[in-house]
């Protein structure tokens, strides 16, 4: 944020939500409020989430301050969004900024060059602070740290779960269960608490970016299971530091799952940044015939398998029986280039 307005020809000020003057706008009166503001371009609050009613402070500048343009940032995305919701209905563009994509590795790295780090972003993810420390053991010690102190402390302080051995037992669970649909009854008896609690929990950790939820596709055909979910952790070292495995991958029994986490996040990614507009699911029938991504965009389906290396992969018979106008592909190491970058 500060090399972007570095670069700007506009008039800005930067403040820190962590400065106990700036807290104090949460509860300043109009006047003062519009009187920090007067005569500037871009104003841009970092971990604005710290200042009181600061959806409110957002409000009232831009609706007395016409033209000005505000930056909002937070570490702690959940309680950033439920502050400013509400207020800047209609006001505001939200950005998601994920961990380090494909896409903008490709700026300055060859294909062959990606491929030379993809076994270190399956094992250790993508994280900045990740992806920029020296050796293996650094990295793996800085997953660690952002998942169980940063991750895990927002959503023990935020809404105040007693328990931090619940979550963690609930997320090596589902780290055990990529790639599988997942049931919140089996999930609530194996972790022992009902299955409301369950729920709460999974959208917890949808609102702090530590999971996706994905649902099955269907076309209303009896054959195909549409009840259950899977669950996608948004980076993969968060994924092996909660399970505390950071094994290479010669040594590893969870490579396909590694995978298929790593190529759907890097889609995700890849869809948000470029624009892509389309509903995602997963597709399996009862007899146990599968697509992992099915992406609904320009009134089609298109069909996506994510396998390690099996390029030789057909086409499930009952996907072409039941959408013979779909299409279907095969991701695997040596092509998921054009997938996600």
């Amino acid at each position: 944020m500060k090399n972007f307005l570095a670069r700007t020809q506009l008039k800005w000020r930067y403040e820190n939500g962590d400065n106990t003057r700036i807290q104090e706008l949460g509860s300043a009166d109009f006047e003062t409020i519009k009187e920090f503001a007067k005569g500037y371009d871009v104003i841009a609050f970092d971990e604005a989430q710290r200042i009181p009613n600061i959806g409110m402070v957002l409000k009232i500048i831009v609706d007395n301050i016409p033209g000005i343009r505000l930056i909002a940032t937070g570490s702690s995305s959940f309680e950033l969004a439920g502050q400013i919701g509400e207020p800047l209905t209609g006001r505001k563009q939200t950005l998601s900024l994920f961990p380090i994509s494909q896409l903008e590795l490709k700026k300055t790295l060859n294909n062959f060059d990606l491929r030379e780090k993809l076994e270190q972003q399956l094992i250790y993810g993508n994280y900045p602070k990740v992806m920029t420390r020296a050796t293996n053991d650094l990295k793996s010690k800085m997953a660690e740290e952002i998942a169980h102190s940063y991750l895990l402390k927002d959503i023990l302080e935020l809404e105040k779960v007693k328990s931090s051995k619940i979550l963690l037992d609930l997320l090596r669970l589902l780290a055990f269960q990529i790639g599988n649909e997942v049931s919140l009854s089996e999930l609530a008896q194996k972790v022992g608490i009902n299955t409301k609690t369950v729920a709460r929990y999974l959208d917890l950790f949808e609102k702090s970016f530590v999971l996706l939820n994905v649902r099955g596709y269907s076309g209303n055909l009896c054959d195909e299971i549409t009840q259950k979910s899977k669950y996608y952790f948004y980076d993969n070292g968060i994924r092996n530091a909660i399970i505390a495995n950071f094994n290479e991958l010669p040594l590893r029994n969870d490579i396909g799952a590694l995978w298929e986490n790593f190529v759907f996040m890097e889609r995700l990614k890849k869809r948000s940044y470029e624009g892509i507009s389309a509903n995602v699911y997963f597709w399996r029938t009862w007899q146990q015939q599968e697509v992992d991504i099915v992406e609904e965009r320009e009134g089609k389906l298109f069909g996506y398998e994510i396998k390690y290396s099996d390029k030789n992969a057909k086409t499930p018979s009952q996907w072409k029986e039941n959408y013979p106008t779909a299409s279907f592909e095969v991701i695997t190491k040596e092509n998921y280039l054009d997938f996600v970058a």
